[in-house]
């Protein structure tokens, strides 16, 4: 496929530099994106398959692909951006689009094909458990389990909201986690709202017996956990419900291994839990007991603690449950299990739901997870682009500035709910994002000088990241706190 890439004056060393086989026309205009119709006319480019024209261009391009006999489509708004589409189109399978630039294109493609990928795979993959229609183990992908903690002591309304939120996050299954004090009854009843709220397989999550014989004979679909201490006096309901259960080590000296023996026996369906220590605290020599676990037992499901050690490490928990979805992989485990219960470990039913899918294509593909078409990168980049020239000659900014009151009045800017407040007496503006909230405010004639009218963007864009990234926001106040003002 003969290939015209078109640019102005200003990008044309970066486009030629990234150009590979294709070639380059520079219209007569600096600035890439002001490319028109009319300009590629005149520069008549005969000849080629495929004409793309810069992804920032809006306008319409069918009368001069009808003209010049090529298909006129959107390239990347970054010229960094054309290796990998060129890429992809030496394929020869992509189509590209007229309206949207091609990087954005490409990357919703990635998305829908790895979609596909996944659905397909499970489809096929075969498992040695189904809780509620969900399959466990085998080849099938990892599936999540979010553990609402407390859950007795919820209030029904609260409870069905934390259970939406943890499916609308991604979750497989739902874990109710009963403290110590909790009544029969109470498990009975939170058993009976997870229900309403949910399709998904509900666990309940406690180790004394009288809770675990409430949950069976309230239909759970899952038992964390049992070991020697309550299997003698409630294995024998277990194994009549059929229920399957977590067994775990102990109490004290106890081996994994004796109480799977006993569970065994009693006829129990079985998941393995080798226990996922934190980190500094034997985390490496446990990932080795889930290692050889795996290897002597491979038809067992295994049972991955993945909040362990997010709950008990004070880094950011993206990368964490990335990494921990990859190790979990390898273990061969069945079940990735966390709660949200820390402010720093919010976001992870997502983060994990979303891993396992791409250690499930990264597997099928025997390769890293990278180049996925699914990926968990929030604050970096997978591929920066290039810095432009410095100037020979700039004015350096002035530090410091005397602000004088706007006559207008001052606002006060918060989040509530999900949006962005900016108040200034009995006006109130709300929305989600900086630039609506802005131009509202302007337009309402609620600012008058420009100084102002700066801090508050510059306000309402940090306001607007703090609700993108699920950070608590105050005005005037750091982000981060590696940020200086």
């Amino acid at each position: 496929m003969k290939v015209l890439l078109v640019t102005g004056r200003l990008a044309e060393a970066q486009v030629r530099s990234f150009a590979k086989d294709a070639d380059v026309l520079v219209a007569d205009v600096e600035v890439a994106a002001f490319i028109t119709p009319k300009l590629l006319l005149e520069a008549a480019p005969r000849g080629y398959d495929l004409i793309l024209i810069p992804g920032a261009i809006t306008a319409d391009f069918r009368e001069a692909e009808r003209a010049l006999g090529a298909k006129i489509r959107l390239g990347p708004k970054h010229a960094a951006d054309l290796k990998e589409v060129l890429h992809h189109l030496a394929g020869g399978k992509i189509e590209l689009s007229r309206t949207v630039p091609a990087c954005r294109f490409l990357s919703g493609k990635m998305r829908e094909q790895a979609q596909g990928e996944l659905e397909r795979l499970e489809a096929q993959a075969s498992a040695p458990l189904q809780i509620r229609g969900v399959k466990i183990g085998g080849s099938s992908r990892m599936k999540v389990l979010a553990e609402i903690v407390d859950a007795t002591r919820c209030s029904p309304a609260a409870l069905t909201k934390r259970i939406r939120y943890y499916e609308g996050q991604g979750a497989d299954m739902i874990d109710l986690g009963i403290p110590l004090d909790g009544e029969p009854d109470q498990v009975k009843a939170a058993l009976q709202i997870a229900r309403k709220a949910t399709n998904l397989p509900i666990s309940i999550d406690t180790i004394k017996c009288e809770l675990i014989l409430a949950g069976l004979q309230a239909g759970a679909d899952l038992l964390l956990s049992l070991n020697a201490g309550n299997l003698p006096l409630v294995g024998e309901a277990v194994a009549r419900a059929g229920t399957p259960a977590v067994i775990i080590p102990g109490p004290g000296s106890i081996s994994l291994q004796e109480n799977l023996a006993l569970a065994e026996e009693m006829g129990i369906t079985i998941i393995a839990d080798p226990v996922l220590d934190p980190p500094l605290q034997g985390l490496a020599v446990s990932l080795q007991r889930y290692r050889l676990f795996s290897q002597d037992h491979p038809h067992i499901p295994l049972f991955f603690g993945a909040g362990n050690v997010t709950e008990l490490l004070d880094a950011d928990t993206v990368g964490v449950n990335a990494l921990l979805a990859a190790l979990g992989a390898e273990m061969q485990a069945s079940i990735l299990f966390t709660p949200e219960y820390s402010a720093k470990a919010s976001g992870s039913v997502h983060e994990l739901a979303l891993a396992s899918r791409m250690m499930l294509l990264a597997r099928e593909r025997s390769a890293p997870p990278k180049d996925l078409g699914l990926d968990l990168l929030i604050l970096k980049e997978k591929r920066r682009l290039p810095e432009e020239a410095m100037p020979e000659t700039f004015l350096p900014a002035k530090e410091g500035h005397n602000y004088e009151p706007d006559g207008c009045g001052s606002f006060r800017i918060f989040l509530t709910q999900g949006s962005i407040m900016a108040q200034n007496g009995s006006e109130t503006v709300a929305g989600r994002n900086a630039r609506d909230i802005l131009n509202t405010l302007i337009e309402r004639g609620l600012v008058s000088r420009l100084d102002h009218a700066g801090y508050l963007g510059r306000e309402l864009e940090r306001a607007e990241i703090a609700l993108r990234l699920k950070r608590s926001y105050v005005q005037d106040e750091p982000l981060c706190s590696s940020e200086k003002r």
